[in-house]
């Protein structure tokens, strides 16, 4: 007598099968777990950038850097230069007058001076 809940190797072969993919269609049909966002730099006001609303002001001294050494034809980083130039936009976008202004414009006008 054959007990009624052995199945044979063909049908477990089937059973797996159909678990790998269910599996798979789950894997796929999931959403990812980052969505990708991108910025529109020259929009990122004083305000936002202070306030990490659009993202972490490093990140965003880092990308500025890049930009500007881009611009230049400059493959040079100086880690230092890049911390002064930083903490005197972060001084700027404190005061009142340009929390409105484009970080870009307040970046520009410090490098002018800071040359």
């Amino acid at each position: 007598m054959q007990p009624k809940y052995s199945t044979g190797f063909l049908e477990d072969r089937a059973v797996m099968s159909r678990i790998n993919i269910i599996i798979l269609i789950t894997f796929l049909a999931a959403p990812a777990g980052h969505a990708q966002v991108t910025i529109e730099v020259s929009k990122i006001t004083c305000e936002e950038y202070l306030g990490f609303s659009v993202a972490d002001p490093r990140d965003i001294n880092i990308w500025l850097s890049g930009y500007y050494h881009g611009k230049q034809g400059s493959t040079v980083f100086e880690p230092q230069r890049l911390k002064e130039v930083a903490e005197k936009v972060k001084s700027e976008c404190f005061v009142k007058e340009n929390s409105k202004l484009p970080v870009i414009q307040v970046i520009e006008r410090v490098l002018r001076t800071s040359k």
